[in-house]
């Protein structure tokens, strides 16, 4: 029988910790979803201006994220939780040049803006941001081995 002392690291489960991290996502895009619908104003700043109808977009974002973060952690239903997860990922792709357009403006600005130090983590995040998605809606099991095949 496994042992489950509390200083066991086997009590961290790969399940365990995929659930965790789902709930923990999820609560990062409900919290932007509902920032970028109630206050847009630092989002429209970073938007490239090649995008239509800012406005529209930064909210239906935020739109986007709240729903997505819904469907990420809910419980009856593993298709919607996984066409969640694929969403969110799809979305973390197109918000990109966003965060390249942000990157940019501040690197302009004297001051240097957010600075090196926020723009650099941000960009090599956001994959991990897109895996944690997938991985998180069982979409991938990668890097894990899938034990159960």
């Amino acid at each position: 029988m496994p042992s489950t002392a509390p200083n066991d690291p086997a009590i961290f489960t790969l399940p365990m910790m995929r659930t965790i991290l789902r709930y923990a996502l999820a609560i990062f895009y409900l919290a932007a979803g509902i920032i970028h619908i109630v206050a847009p104003s630092p989002f429209l700043t970073i938007m490239p201006a090649w995008v239509p109808d800012p406005d529209a977009v930064v909210f239906w974002t935020g739109v986007a994220e709240v729903l997505g973060a819904i469907g990420l952690v809910q419980w009856f239903s593993p298709k919607l939780r996984r066409a969640a997860a694929i969403g969110l990922a799809l979305y973390a792709v197109c918000v990109f040049p966003a965060n390249i357009n942000h990157f940019i403006i501040d690197m302009i600005k004297p001051d240097g803006g957010l600075g090196l130090g926020y723009h650099v983590p941000r960009m090599f995040a956001q994959p991990l941001v897109i895996w944690a998605a997938l991985w998180t809606g069982n979409v991938t099991d990668w890097p894990f081995p899938n034990k159960s095949g």
